[in-house]
């Protein structure tokens, strides 16, 4: 099976699903019947409190963690069926630390995304060079492309594995809070960045995230998930509601609208009470 075959299976399938998930860890059950789909060209966000699942459920999607029940599909394939080869083709992941042992440049770690493409004792040619320098040029990356990874701040180091996802060329990406350690601009700039492959080049995004006013920004979809167990699935606008998010935060929430924009605002209460005149 290569990666073409899985993408063009049948397009109007969604790019992955998941259904009724349970994993957990030796004598520790995380995730209790979870379930998921995200289309090709949408952003589906994962949110929820410390603890409720989410960088497992990202695991189980990757295929680097075996539910104990229910099943993942990718592109209407069961992923216990796809080659490791095929899935690295297809998924990229970025998980919330990328420990790098050796000191490799950031061009060499962007390069490293082209790995799943390259035969066995291939060296990168100037196809992929091009594709690496795209994607450091996506991400403000390219005046760093010459330093050691282990020179860089945590945010730029961020934004260098988000720029080896992108190397892969993949048709789904699985990332686990993306935009930690960035200041405002940044995680801006790497949403739209992603929101732009959504739609550009057709790429399903699933990523967790705390920051719930970028989720609804951003998302399409939106899974609230509370120790393990899903909450609410949809919208941003029916997901993440005042109702919702007190059930799981534990905490008064208000949730309005940005007088500037109309997108959804999201505040504890008690710091949202001088706004609530015009937030709405």
């Amino acid at each position: 099976m290569s990666a073409a075959s899985i993408e063009t299976t049948t397009p109007t399938v969604p790019a992955m699903r998941a259904h009724a998930i349970h994993a957990g860890y030796p004598g520790v059950p995380v995730l209790h019947g979870v379930s998921l789909q995200v289309l090709s060209g949408e952003m589906l966000a994962i949110v929820g409190p410390n603890g409720a699942g989410k960088s497992t459920l990202l695991k189980v999607l990757n295929g680097s963690m075996i539910p104990t029940g229910g099943t993942v599909e990718l592109f209407g394939k069961s992923i216990v069926s796809i080659p490791r080869r095929d899935l690295a083709r297809t998924i990229a992941s970025v998980g919330q630390e990328n420990a790098v042992a050796f000191r490799f440049t950031v061009l060499e770690i962007v390069l490293m995304g082209r790995a799943p493409h390259l035969g066995a004792f291939h060296f990168e040619s100037p196809h992929d060079l091009e594709i690496a320098s795209s994607a450091l040029d996506r991400f403000g990356l390219l005046h760093l492309a010459g330093r050691h990874i282990q020179e860089l701040s945590g945010g730029e180091r961020k934004r260098v594995f988000l720029a080896r996802a992108l190397a892969q060329q993949p048709r789904v990406a699985l990332l686990d809070e993306p935009t930690a350690f960035l200041d405002l601009k940044h995680v801006a700039e790497i949403l739209a960045r992603f929101r732009e492959l959504c739609v550009d080049a057709a790429m399903a995004v699933v990523a967790t995230m705390h920051d719930l006013n970028a989720a609804a920004l951003y998302a399409d979809r939106v899974l609230l998930l509370k120790d393990g167990a899903t909450v609410a699935y949809g919208t941003p606008a029916e997901v993440l509601t005042a109702d919702h998010l007190q059930r799981v935060y534990e905490t008064d929430v208000y949730v309005g609208r940005n007088p500037s924009t109309g997108a959804l605002m999201i505040l504890p209460a008690a710091i949202a009470a001088p706004t609530r005149n015009f937030a709405d």
